[in-house]
């Protein structure tokens, strides 16, 4: 795994600045809502990112511990965490690698299809049997994942933006290759920024692979872990069904 390293963690919030985290964690409540009637109080998060996605559950009344295994994106996150008085516990792991000392949550998410950032069976094997470990019985599991289906029939092989920052613009230009044997996609990205005069601040490179999944593929994969899945949805759209073109999928799975 590799992804949003160094600079490009500085730069993470500013791309993002316009996904609706209020939106996608209210999807996530209803979803750990509608799936138990025990009480969910305690949550784990793996691939937090800057945080964006605990913050908003932090709200609706969890207590998070927030993992990521970059360095610079829980920097951010934590420095985010200060501004607001949040109580959201941020450490660093390998989703592959878990250590919570006997920690026991009532339910744990993976968003944003950083599932895939660990690519092979074997390691989507062990993070399913880390999180197992790590839920209480019964406990639930909320997986997003790239959907193949969209993937293999839409990917766009070369993409284009542009972002304003406070004192000048950020241009992202990305370039994917899909490796089909094993359901990879390869996506390199060239990020330049630049001042308000137009002269140059940075230039940073950084490829990203992730895995994009079949939803009966995933559901073997939850099966072999010890997971029961219990719904199948477009990410973040209650009462809509998957389709040809649904290019996120969520899974809720409980614990077996």
């Amino acid at each position: 795994m590799g992804s949003y390293l160094g600079k490009y963690a500085e730069y993470y919030n500013h791309i993002y600045a316009n996904k609706p985290y209020k939106d996608e964690a209210a999807f996530v409540h209803a979803c750990l809502q509608r799936n138990t009637s025990d009480v969910t109080h305690k949550l784990l998060e793996l691939a937090c990112g800057t945080g964006r996605h605990a913050f908003e559950l932090e709200q609706l009344g969890y207590e998070i511990l927030a993992t990521d295994y970059s360095a610079d994106l829980l920097a951010v996150a934590r420095n985010e965490a200060s501004r607001l008085g949040s109580a959201v516990t941020f450490e660093m792991h390998d989703m592959r690698e878990l250590k919570l000392d006997g920690r026991v949550f009532d339910a744990a998410y993976c968003l944003f299809d950083s599932i895939g950032y660990v690519q092979t069976n074997e390691a989507i094997l062990q993070v399913l049997g880390n999180v197992r470990a790590a839920l209480r019985p019964q406990g639930l599991l909320l997986l997003e994942f790239w959907h193949a289906a969209a993937m293999l029939r839409a990917y766009e092989p070369e993409r284009e933006a542009q972002w304003m920052l406070p004192n000048g613009e950020l241009a992202r230009k990305s370039r994917t290759t899909l490796h089909i044997e094993r359901q990879l996609a390869e996506v390199r990205y060239s990020l330049r920024e630049t001042a308000a005069d137009g002269s140059l601040v940075s230039e940073i490179e950084e490829t990203q692979w992730n895995r994009y999944f079949l939803v009966q593929e995933m559901a073997l994969l939850l099966e072999a872990a010890g997971f029961v899945a219990l719904e199948w949805l477009p990410a973040y759209q209650l009462g809509q069904s998957i389709e040809l073109d649904t290019w996120h999928v969520m899974v809720v799975a409980r614990r077996a």
